[in-house]
């Protein structure tokens, strides 16, 4: 999406300014995690005189979306242009999307989900980012603009540039929801990888995760316990992922999405430790994989990290893979 210039990618300004007020604006020095039980909306943004005027000729990347010159861009505002028949969106879901963003005035079209397979693009809604936006896609704004319709529903979100930052066009987001998508790898089951750690799986996909009673390995192990048939991960993308990670020490878990209600963590191949990002780059998303990380591909040049000596075990399922702007 080519959208350098506006604060909507490069600051939390958007997130921050259309949701104040909301519920209290949320603390600045703190990224509050949502919960599946995050069932309400957000803000039930409302139609107004703005987004009923903008015209959707067509659908997904081969419509033509009109924004009147003379539009007052007064608020926020969200028109649905066509209601799906699926279940209703949660601001925490994490769906499927085709969307366009335009700008005022002249109807140009600032960028689109078009660098996704078929146009299509994951999107895991968060309705508290409060973190640097490395790509629209992980922008409160698609809360707004999707959360309460139903699955399969269309809308544009007119947002007035005062919104965005100082000296920031008026945009129109137009998107299409398509689906929801599974929170845990889907894969085909593989035979476990022989030596390393062993995994048992929860019937809602928990991993529990059982050290061998060996030395720990030297150099990093990575292992597939799923197999899947998605996009493959690449150093560009920005990854979603469920994963539980325990000592090698004493088996103790020291960080898991799914003690966070199994919420599901997003951040880009390549912002995590060496060990991580060979558990992701080159798999398929869909796939779940086991990971034994040496302090040397941990945290090993971390001083006084508190797993600075530690091997790590990771279990990871990938569930969305995101191209991010180069």
């Amino acid at each position: 999406m080519r959208l350098r210039p506006l604060a909507l990618l490069s600051t939390v300004a958007a997130a921050t300014l259309i949701l104040a007020g909301c519920s209290g604006s949320p603390d600045a020095g703190s990224t509050p995690t949502p919960t599946k039980s995050s069932a309400t909306c957000v803000l039930d943004t409302q139609p107004g005189a703005t987004s009923d005027s903008v015209t959707v000729e067509g659908s997904g990347l081969d419509a033509k979306v009109t924004v009147p010159k003379d539009a007052k861009f007064a608020d926020v505002e969200r028109t649905i242009v066509k209601e799906g028949d699926g279940k209703d969106i949660a601001p925490t879901d994490f769906i499927s999307v085709r969307y366009q963003l335009i700008e005022s005035g002249e109807s140009n079209v600032l960028g689109t989900s078009e660098r996704g397979p078929e146009g299509v693009l994951p999107v895991l809604l968060n309705p508290n980012q409060q973190q640097q936006l490395y790509d629209f896609t992980q922008s409160s704004i698609f809360v707004i603009a999707t959360e309460c319709m139903p699955i399969g529903s269309e809308a544009v979100l007119a947002i007035p540039g005062e919104k965005l930052g100082e000296g920031q066009p008026s945009v129109v987001l137009y998107v299409q929801t398509l689906e929801k998508l599974p929170t845990v790898a889907t894969g085909e089951e593989v035979d476990p990888p022989a030596g390393m750690a062993t995994v048992k799986l929860g019937k809602d996909g928990e991993p529990t995760i059982t050290i061998p009673k060996s030395d720990p390995p030297a150099e990093t192990q990575i292992g597939q316990l799923k197999q899947g048939d998605g996009a493959t991960v690449t150093e560009n993308d920005l990854v979603t992922v469920q994963y539980r990670g325990v000592k090698w020490s004493d088996g103790k878990e020291f960080d898991s999405t799914w003690s966070r209600d199994a919420y599901p963590s997003q951040f880009p191949a390549t912002g995590v430790v060496t060990g991580f990002q060979k558990a992701l780059i080159g798999q398929k998303v869909g796939s779940q994989v086991i990971a034994e990380i040496p302090p040397k591909d941990g945290y090993g040049a971390s001083e006084g990290h508190e797993l600075q000596k530690e091997t790590l075990v990771f279990v990871v399922d990938i569930i969305g893979a995101t191209p991010m702007e180069k």
